[in-house]
């Protein structure tokens, strides 16, 4: 059973970085895409970024060029840096795992296991 523990939320100002984690219990077939969406209330799912184990990336346009996604496999840790933060990027983020193509979960954020979510908000 894949378990996924997000981590490194938090509040910002305008312009300011954060770096969020995600602890993977087990890697397995399902970890070979991973990536990040974001819920705000009111609001759709938002696919943030996705990669894969042969090192495929893919970001949505809101984040290309601020956010960057990496993996730590020898940790099974996923981490999502996040710079030059706008009030836009305030949402729960989410780690997931178990994604078809890192273009369409970076899209449609859709991932077969899913964390608990870290808040981030940006003022």
């Amino acid at each position: 059973h894949v378990q996924l523990v997000e981590s490194g939320g938090g509040s910002v100002q305008t312009g300011g970085s954060l770096r969020l984690s995600c602890s993977v219990s087990v890697y397995t077939d399902n970890s070979l895409c991973m990536g990040w969406f974001r819920r705000t209330p009111g609001k759709e799912r938002e696919g943030v970024t996705a990669m894969d184990s042969d090192g495929n990336i893919s970001y949505s346009d809101s984040v290309k060029g601020r956010f960057t996604v990496s993996r730590d496999d020898a940790k099974n840790i996923l981490y999502l840096q996040m710079n030059n933060l706008r009030p836009e990027d305030t949402a729960m983020y989410y780690c997931g795992s178990d994604c078809n193509t890192v273009q369409a979960a970076s899209h449609d954020g859709i991932f077969g296991y899913v964390g608990q979510g870290t808040q981030v908000t940006v003022s």
